[in-house]
């Protein structure tokens, strides 16, 4: 453990609060709280997956439609016509950050700024000194509960960006958490789900039923900002690909896929979306000494759909590795493989595979860091190891 995480383990939960408190105060004061600037309206999107998808979709319909616009997600941060990568390994950056690009949107004339909004940031308070003109709600589901000490609270967490929102509420009404969501008072509710929608109108190029859920929230919410459906069903059959989030990256002669997918309900998606093919599957359990309980239950989801099973190493941070790697394999069936070199994981599943197999590669997606022990960091793309293998192999 080090001195950060013993600081926060061993302080008083009010002086921690107030602490964060302070600091999201200091950084509105410094940016002049671009927050509450009336030239911008701010749209957050929450829930437990799709939220990366979901802001990319709703920015990218808002930059068909001819708007200027201002994104934060995990994968990366936008200003008008500037992007650039997000190399926090944060999903949501701190309370500076987050202010400063704010009023770098609000000095590039941007009229529409989309946040991502993790549990953790609500936590510390970092959605704090933003009036927020439109909540998204995508769905929920069992995560970070150690941190916050059970899964009640976490959906609480998640409920204070609604209660903070006023005006627009737009939630995903398939899911079974759906009620706590639309029991927020607002001015005006939008519901979305797949339950009654034969057709949804447009034909998206990425994998995924959960895909088309993120696609109907950023219509849901373009659509509250006057933008047509033909607009959104032309940004949305633009999107090719989304760092991370089931990229294919390559069709042949397996079909390789990168993914985020670390929490049970993720991983089941994924899997389920290839569920007809023979699946090569590397994963791991991300974030060391968070979300213990989730370890055995990836095995065993691993297990339930997939040919060949290769568990390894993801974020272990203070934690030892091989541990976390045998708490996967606990539940995943005795063929599963365990290989700490993450690299070495990636080229055995590209070696293993047959042609028209699919290679399903999680937990990591686009990060470009493996968290290690005493808070160091290395440089990585599992993107980049799947394009280094497969060259490797076909010149072997």
């Amino acid at each position: 453990m080090n001195i950060k995480d013993h600081i926060k383990k061993y302080t008083p939960k009010f002086l921690l609060n107030a602490y964060y408190f302070c600091w999201a105060f200091l950084g509105a004061v410094i940016f002049r709280f671009p927050g509450k600037n009336k030239k911008i309206k701010i749209i957050g999107v929450t829930g437990t997956s799709g939220k990366s998808t979901t802001v990319d979709f709703i920015t990218r319909i808002f930059d068909e439609a001819g708007e200027k616009v201002a994104s934060v997600s995990s994968i990366r941060f936008k200003v008008a016509d500037k992007e650039w990568e997000n190399k926090y390994k944060m999903t949501m950056p701190g309370r500076f950050v987050i202010q400063k690009l704010l009023r770098q949107a609000i000095s590039a004339g941007c009229k529409y700024v989309i946040l991502e909004i993790t549990s953790e940031g609500i936590k510390q308070f970092r959605h704090k000194f933003i009036n927020f003109d439109c909540a998204v709600f995508t769905n929920l589901s069992p995560e970070h509960i150690e941190s916050h000490g059970g899964f009640e609270n976490y959906k609480n967490e998640k409920l204070k960006l609604f209660k903070a929102t006023k005006n627009i509420h737009v939630i995903n009404v398939d899911d079974k958490n759906a009620k706590d969501f639309l029991n927020v008072p607002a001015k005006k509710k939008i519901e979305f789900g797949l339950k009654d929608v034969k057709n949804p109108g447009f034909n998206l190029n990425l994998i995924g039923d959960f895909n088309i859920l993120n696609a109907l929230a950023a219509i849901s919410v373009a659509k509250e900002y006057g933008i047509s459906f033909e607009i959104c069903k032309n940004a949305l059959e633009k999107a090719k690909a989304i760092p991370g989030r089931m990229e294919v990256i390559v069709e042949t002669p397996a079909r390789v896929i990168v993914d985020y997918a670390h929490t049970p309900e993720q991983l089941e998606s994924v899997y389920k979306t290839f569920k007809d093919e023979n699946l090569v599957c590397v994963l791991g359990s991300c974030g060391g000494g968070r979300d213990k309980w989730k370890r055995p239950v990836l095995g065993e989801i691993a297990k339930k759909y997939c040919k060949e099973i290769i568990i390894t190493n993801e974020d272990p941070y203070d934690e030892n590795p091989m541990e976390i790697i045998n708490q996967v394999a606990e539940m995943a069936g005795p063929n599963a493989r365990k290989i700490l070199d993450r690299k070495e994981a990636i080229e055995t599943a590209i070696k293993l595979a047959k042609p028209g197999e699919v290679v399903i590669i999680t937990g990591k997606g686009s990060e470009p860091w493996m968290c290690v022990e005493n808070g160091r960091k290395i440089s990585w793309s599992d993107k980049k190891i799947v394009k280094d293998a497969l060259e490797k192999n076909k010149n072997n």
